[in-house]
């Protein structure tokens, strides 16, 4: 069932990447710990926008935001400034979104 694209953290590149990391990691927790913890409030507070930075990659931006139409959903009609393949692209996710309902009620 691959897509025949691997993962980068099992690539040669990906597990140096993780073992570097993880030595990091380690020695901050071990030589450094009363640095670390008092730190430890501004890194949670940090990650809030790095989470939302690096997590939104995955469904194209904001750019839909706009165009809302009464019922809250986005309309095709709705997406005027959107490009064919965008227009499509939605409505692949709709009538999936739309199959897996109807799977989940039956």
């Amino acid at each position: 069932m691959s897509n025949g694209k691997s993962s980068f953290w099992w690539s040669p590149k990906g597990l140096a990447a993780l073992g570097l990391i993880g030595a990091v990691s380690y020695f901050l927790l071990v030589e450094h710990r009363q640095h670390v913890f008092a730190f430890l409030p501004f890194l949670i507070i940090l990650l809030c926008p790095l989470m939302h930075i690096f997590m939104h990659g995955g469904h194209g931006g904001h750019g839909g935001h706009g165009g809302r139409a009464q019922g809250g959903a986005d309309t095709p009609e709705s997406m005027s400034g959107a490009s064919d393949a965008e227009r499509a692209a939605y409505q692949r996710g709709l009538a999936a979104g739309k199959r897996q309902t109807d799977h989940h009620q039956h």
